[in-house]
């Protein structure tokens, strides 16, 4: 296999997977709360959470390198 094939379908792969992680992520604070209305802002991660953030940080990272390996190439 072609290391631009594979690169290719890398970034392919990594973007599809990164956008689906920023989707199923869950927002702190809700819409009234950009406009001055009171909410709490849990600010911990835990479980499955923390996880997906953590998936989401390497794949934009694996996103990012590829990118950018394919420019060199």
């Amino acid at each position: 296999m072609n290391i631009g094939v594979f690169l290719n379908v890398l970034i392919f792969a990594s973007a599809i997977l990164l956008i689906l992680l920023i989707l199923l992520q869950q927002r702190g604070a809700s819409l009234g709360a950009g406009f001055g209305g009171s909410g709490e802002l849990n600010t911990e991660r835990r479980g499955l959470e923390k996880s997906m953030y953590n998936a989401t940080i390497v794949m934009a990272v694996i996103f990012i390198v590829s990118i950018l390996s394919i420019l060199i190439i």
